[in-house]
């Protein structure tokens, strides 16, 4: 199919502006060219979004798919079958593409649930966003990845995969990779919504986390680390983990340590405010909320500080967890805005700097010749107002339309 589509405004990821009066040409699921001027070739099925601002597809770098928002998910996914949460992931992961998110990270799933909905959609038997799985997180005993059942209980049953020293830590990267992970998970210290654990507290060893990092990257592969206390961020950008996830105790020194080996920041800020303002009611347990404060209280800190020193920030939600829904967690964007990241800056961690953080900015994250036709479109400038990214009104991924309410 060839397709041309009719820009109103176009986001030029380089020159982080607008430009009018652009064609973008697509053959296939390719984009071929892009020319700047009113009268498109013959020979092209026309896509007129000539009154819109149109955008390369969002890229969310943390969701979990198995999960939508629930205050009770790990309850829920214990007594789930596999095939339960699969069928689940596929209509989150829709509607999060619904949402113009055209690419997707999951930061852990239970049972390569996750892997599975990715090979689904690689060989077209459904249809969904471009996903980037890390299959079953590595966690130790006790920690944020275990389950925390009577002993009585036996057999699988932890979210992730638990190692307790270095060659288990191998093994662990090893199994994720043989079933089709995308990148490893690292549980690097407690958790907020995890029962017996502190989220301040580091819950690998130096050298369990540099074996972890070290495996993935002798094989091609990205990592990442859930982390909320300083010296489990430290230790994990240290060992040479890719991406920190939340970072919501971040100092000085860690900062320091992220700036001068490149890693990366995805501050996920909605995940700890929605807790935070909603949890008891709804009858979260109070000693999780009472977590989820302290975390809040340092996290807006510590994202500003991070992004007024110029680290790579890119954009990710958590959607999932409590009261944070699929194909509403354009709200991030918001939330970046209002604690110091300009509307601009907040759009680049979505698409650039998104894509440079999966290695596939050769592919996606910005609207070029040669690049997947993933682009979406909303009413108004989101650089005026970066609230209009909630209400996208067209939606195409790979060069299929999903969404066109024109």
């Amino acid at each position: 199919m060839k397709q041309v589509i009719k820009c109103g405004h176009l986001f030029d990821v380089n020159s982080k502006q607008f430009r009018s009066n652009a064609l973008i040409y697509i053959y296939k699921n390719i984009i071929e060219k892009i020319e700047f001027h009113e009268v498109p070739e013959e020979g092209y099925e026309l896509l007129d979004l000539s009154n819109q601002y149109v955008l390369p597809g969002l890229i969310d770098c943390h969701v979990h798919l198995n999960m939508n928002g629930e205050n009770n998910a790990f309850d829920t996914i214990a007594s789930e079958l596999q095939g339960d949460l699969t069928l689940k992931a596929y209509s989150y992961a829709m509607r999060d593409l619904m949402a113009g998110f055209t690419t997707l990270r999951d930061e852990g799933a239970v049972g390569y649930t996750d892997v599975a909905l990715k090979n689904m959609i690689n060989q077209g038997i459904v249809k969904g966003p471009r996903l980037f799985v890390s299959g079953r997180p590595l966690g130790t005993t006790g920690g944020h990845a275990d389950s925390h059942f009577s002993p009585m209980i036996t057999g699988e049953h932890s979210l992730g995969i638990i190692v307790d020293d270095p060659d288990a830590c191998r093994k662990g990267v090893r199994e994720n990779l043989k079933w089709g992970a995308d990148q490893i998970k690292i549980m690097a210290t407690g958790g907020v919504i995890s029962f017996g654990d502190d989220p301040g507290a580091p819950e690998f060893t130096m050298e369990e986390l540099s074996a972890i990092c070290e495996e993935a990257s002798r094989k091609g592969h990205i990592t990442s680390a859930h982390t909320h206390g300083t010296e489990g961020i430290k230790m994990a950008i240290r060992a040479g983990v890719t991406s920190i996830e939340h970072g919501t105790m971040l100092d000085e020194e860690g900062l320091s340590l992220m700036l001068e080996k490149g890693t990366y920041l995805i501050p996920t800020l909605i995940a700890g405010y929605h807790i935070m303002l909603h949890g008891l009611e709804a009858g979260i347990p109070p000693f999780i909320v009472e977590k989820c404060a302290d975390v809040v209280k340092t996290h807006t800190k510590s994202f500003s500080l991070a992004y007024h020193a110029g680290a790579n920030i890119a954009f990710g939600t958590d959607t999932g967890t409590p009261f944070s829904y699929h194909g509403e967690q354009a709200e991030e964007f918001e939330l970046m805005v209002q604690n110091g990241m300009t509307p601009v800056d907040a759009l680049l961690s979505a698409t650039k700097v998104a894509s440079k953080l999966l290695r596939l900015n050769d592919k996606i994250g910005s609207i070029e010749p040669g690049k997947f036709a993933d682009i979406i479109a909303v009413n108004h400038n989101p650089l005026e107002n970066i609230r209009v990214l909630k209400d996208v009104s067209f939606v195409m991924k790979d060069g299929e339309v999903f969404k066109n309410e024109l």
